[in-house]
């Protein structure tokens, strides 16, 4: 599966009515973990059905991240039925990432 980019307006579908569980990675193009983070996130989306990831920019997207309380970023948030059940800030290895979505 694909990363998803996620704004203020696909939000709700996206993350909050989605099937699965939902891997919301909050970051920004200027910010160097989240950048070394993405080749591991879309491994990650490339492995499994049973998960999607979205992608948001902080930036672009400050409502959502202070909705969420993301005051530092990477900060990768796992929504199941539309409510949190997990979070981890900074740049984390696969495996760690993959226990975050209870794999």
């Amino acid at each position: 599966m694909k990363i998803v980019e996620v704004n203020n307006e696909n939000f709700e579908t996206e993350v909050l009515k989605s099937k699965v569980r939902v891997l919301a990675d909050f970051n920004a193009s200027w910010c160097g973990p989240c950048r070394m983070l993405a080749p591991v996130l879309e491994e990650l989306a490339n492995e499994s059905d049973e998960y999607k990831i979205v992608s948001i920019n902080v930036d672009d997207e400050d409502e959502l991240a202070e909705k969420y309380n993301v005051s530092s970023i990477p900060c990768l948030i796992v929504f199941e039925e539309g409510k949190e059940t997990n979070r981890t800030v900074g740049m984390r290895p696969k495996e760690e990432i993959k226990k975050l979505l209870g794999e």
